[in-house]
């Protein structure tokens, strides 16, 4: 009896251990399930962003929709950007490049404005020097606005409390002038380029040139536009920015005579250096003079011992007998 309950309670046992592959098969079912639960879920979170893109042909499927939150991307604004772009003809740009930007730190919306802008404007802008602009602090929209619709700058800024340009012909006449300079932007020199304030200098100091190489000052007032003519001349626009369209003479008034001026200085200059010159003289001479009357003290002193020893001299010659009183 014993023996036959030990073989129940054996046989009990070998039915009670389950079977390895039936356990493989539940625990793949369990993942399929969890996996296809999961799925379901990140579709139908993105499944309206999918409709979307697939609707407007931007071309994001939907794992690339998960990928992108799990790369800490805002599907949302990649889509918008990349819809914008594609439904301006805009197809070459991949996603993968929207995304690059977004994680840079970049303003993906105002880099597609941009290019889109351009693209209608046909001026020549690729992904990535807006994307370069962009990143470097620039505003690539404005740029490409003011590409297409120059802006006119005050030459000299105002706000840095000088209104006139003064410079002064050869006749010596000072010429105070205000410039407008018309300028569209330059995108192949944004990145690197100099700024507003370099292209203000440089007009500045070219009409300032171009006043003082006239013969006259009314030569420049009769004809302005020889100011503008000769600073275009100049190329002042390298290696900035801005690519200067215009340069118009706003105001031009005659100043002081500086030459008169100068002269008029050179003249007291003058007049104060000959009195330093003539008091010098007038120093030395008196210097002279005191000089001479020293000598002559010095002369008369010279005499008065001179005749101080004549007695003594005639005394040593009594008593040396080398001269004898005459009898008379």
């Amino acid at each position: 009896m014993r023996q036959l309950e030990l073989d129940g309670v054996f046989l009990l046992a070998q039915e009670d251990v389950p079977d390895p592959w039936a356990v493989a098969i539940m625990v793949g079912i369990f993942l399929v399930v969890v996996l296809g639960l999961i799925s379901i879920f990140l579709l139908g979170k993105y499944f309206n962003l999918w409709i979307r893109a697939f609707v407007t042909r931007a071309k994001i499927d939907p794992f690339t929709l998960v990928f992108m939150s799990l790369r800490k991307v805002n599907p949302n604004t990649i889509v918008d950007a990349k819809i914008s772009a594609v439904q301006a003809g805009l197809t070459n740009i991949p996603t993968r490049s929207y995304e690059a930007h977004y994680l840079a730190g970049g303003n993906i919306q105002r880099v597609v404005r941009a290019l889109i802008a351009a693209h209608r404007a046909r001026i020549d802008l690729d992904w990535d020097t807006a994307s370069a602009i962009d990143l470097a602090g620039r505003d690539v929209l404005e740029a490409v606005r003011t590409s297409v619709d120059p802006k006119v700058i005050d030459c000299p800024d105002p706000r840095h409390g000088r209104t006139t340009l003064d410079g002064v012909s050869k006749d010596g006449i000072q010429l105070k002038a205000r410039a407008r300079v018309t300028v569209r932007m330059n995108l192949s020199q944004l990145v690197g380029g100099a700024t507003e304030e370099t292209v203000i200098a440089r007009v500045g100091e070219g009409i300032v040139s171009a006043i003082g190489s006239c013969d006259s000052h009314t030569q420049v007032l009769a004809n302005p536009t020889l100011i503008a003519q000769t600073v275009l001349r100049k190329s002042l626009d390298s290696q900035t920015a801005y690519e200067i369209v215009s340069i118009d003479i706003a105001d031009i008034d005659v100043g002081d005579n500086i030459g008169a001026r100068l002269q008029g200085d050179q003249a007291e200059a003058d007049v104060r250096v000959a009195r330093a010159r003539a008091e010098k003289r007038r120093a030395e001479a008196v210097a002279w003079e005191q000089e001479m009357q020293s000598k002559t003290q010095e002369n008369r002193a010279l005499v008065v011992l001179a005749e101080a020893e004549i007695p003594k001299a005639m005394a040593e010659a009594y008593l040396n007998g080398s001269l004898r009183a005459k009898n008379t």
